[in-house]
């Protein structure tokens, strides 16, 4: 059976679910307990052999023996036992609840659906891509907000095929959501070194990445799927819950792939003894740190700079405000372009992400030892924003979509790079340059010299404003006009949180 097969056998029955008014994310979450012990007892059986690191009489085969009542009963009881455990299992059955409504269907859920298939003897490619189908419908779901974990594929391999991770390689993400970025860059590990040694293998397996993620129930559905994908074991806990930005944690990673949670501003509900609640700024004080701000975003620019090792190579996924934003804004923008190789800024365009509202760049930079000069020669940028359109539904981004800024960063050698892009005037004597190329480069002195070191920064004529010939479908400027609007709320929430006033949520 392959992985499009088992999503949809699941997911059917997750239509089922819902009129008892199970979501698509407690759905999800109940399988990822199921599915653990469900693997751990083939583990513990021939050919594998591997004793069980699930408590004698919480196992498999004691949901299997049970129905209707008795079977509610038992299932609670293991739910709550296999979230007191230390390692793997606690992680995974962490403040875990029974979300179903009718034995029965839980019966059928564990008889006819996860106990018919051998998981164990699946690929972990066909595991690992039933469960990612999964977790994209889950995502899918906007009124959960899972969206804002799960960051599209195609921009995720892209990244990973231009990061070029390879064998011994340590990579982090320190808000991993359910693991997108460490998984591409283990599979891409796997199919371009086929003959790695053992010792690379386990390595690969066992100690290469590491994940943060501070919700709970998003650090157990990246759990699960790294394991489905052969990463982690009882041993090694790839994910860690909690908030990174509270401390430098003292790990350093050759490799940082990570796109932290949207929202700007970090923030505490603190309720006084008359019962009015006010909202305090949750400021990073770090001796790292450049300079202090509430701004969740910029922090964690500091924090993967921390996190990286000496020439230590980041990709960051990142909204427009961290490209012009005053302040402590302009003071990281500073401090980065200096000390670090600050070399590719590739702008997305709107209609990417589950999570709306969103203009977002991804911010390639290299970390380097102290020196009296600034690091940052050039900074390339690649405008894949301006005259494009995407939806989520109608004309989704795919791999095939960034082939062209892939060439260009040439991950082979990125210091040997040529733009696309010239000016009208010298536009036809430059073999392969025009006005409409999307790939040009600005030097240290020019980008120093920018209001507030802006890094927001484009070239390219907007078609539509020009020429009506060339508007886009009217669902995609409808799409982005509701973009913009969500965008401008968020900003507009957020000043009216600056001066103390309180916005209301209208259902």
């Amino acid at each position: 059976m392959n992985s499009a097969t088992i999503v949809q056998k699941l997911w059917n029955y997750c239509n089922v679910l819902r009129d008892d008014g199970m979501s698509y994310g407690d759905y999800v979450e109940q399988l990822t307990y199921l599915l653990f012990l469900k693997m751990a007892d083939e583990r513990a059986k021939p050919p594998y052999n591997q004793p069980s690191i699930v408590p004698q009489g919480y196992g498999w085969p004691s949901l299997m023996q049970k129905d209707g009542d008795a079977l509610f009963d038992h299932y609670r009881h293991t739910l709550d036992e296999l979230g007191k455990q230390k390692g793997l299992l606690g992680l995974i059955f962490a403040k875990s609840q029974n979300k179903f409504q009718d034995p029965a269907k839980l019966r059928r859920l564990i008889v006819d659906l996860i106990d018919k298939e051998n998981w164990s003897v699946m690929s972990a490619d066909v595991k690992g891509d039933a469960y990612e189908g999964l977790l994209e419908r889950n995502a899918q779901d906007t009124k959960s907000g899972a969206g804002q974990y799960f960051t599209p594929r195609p921009l995720i391999q892209a990244i990973v095929d231009v990061m070029v991770p390879k064998p011994g390689d340590t990579i982090s993400d320190p808000a991993c959501g359910t693991g997108g970025f460490l998984l591409a860059a283990h599979d891409y590990v796997v199919k371009h070194y086929p003959h790695m040694s053992n010792e690379e293998k386990k390595k690969l397996k066992g100690e290469s990445f590491k994940g943060w993620e501070l919700v709970q129930a998003t650090a157990r559905l990246c759990a699960m799927n790294m394991l489905l994908h052969g990463i982690g074991s009882p041993e090694f806990e790839p994910v860690m819950v909690g908030d990174s930005l509270a401390a430098d944690p003292g790990d350093r990673f050759d490799m940082i792939l990570t796109n932290p949670p949207f929202g700007k501003k970090s923030s505490t509900t603190i309720v006084g003894e008359d019962g009015k609640a006010s909202k305090e700024r949750d400021t990073v004080e770090r001796g790292d740190f450049w300079t202090t701000t509430s701004n969740k975003q910029l922090n964690f620019v500091q924090h993967v700079k921390t996190l990286l090792r000496q020439n230590g190579r980041a990709a960051l996924v990142l909204p427009d405000n961290v490209l012009f934003e005053g302040g402590a804004g302009e003071t990281i923008r500073r401090k980065l372009l200096q000390e670090c190789d600050v070399h590719t800024l590739l702008r997305l365009p709107t209609g990417l992400f589950y999570a709306q509202g969103v203009k977002a760049n991804v911010l390639f930079f290299d970390k380097k030892p102290a020196s009296e000069t600034p690091w940052t020669k050039k900074l390339w940028i690649y405008d894949l924003r301006t005259n494009m359109h995407f939806t989520l539904k109608t004309n989704p981004l795919k791999r095939e979509d960034l082939d062209e800024f892939v060439r260009c960063f040439n991950p082979q050698n990125r210091h040997e790079r040529t733009p696309s892009w010239c000016s009208e005037l010298d536009s036809g004597s430059k073999a392969g340059m025009t006005p409409e190329g999307r790939w040009r480069d600005y030097d240290y002195d020019a980008l120093m010299a920018r209001d507030k070191a802006s890094l927001d920064i484009f070239w390219l004529k907007d078609e539509s404003l020009s020429d009506s010939d060339n508007l886009p479908a009217p669902e995609i400027i409808a799409q982005e006009i509701v973009d913009d609007l969500e965008a401008a709320l968020v900003q507009f929430r957020e000043i009216l949180a600056d001066i103390g006033g309180e916005t209301e949520v209208i259902e």
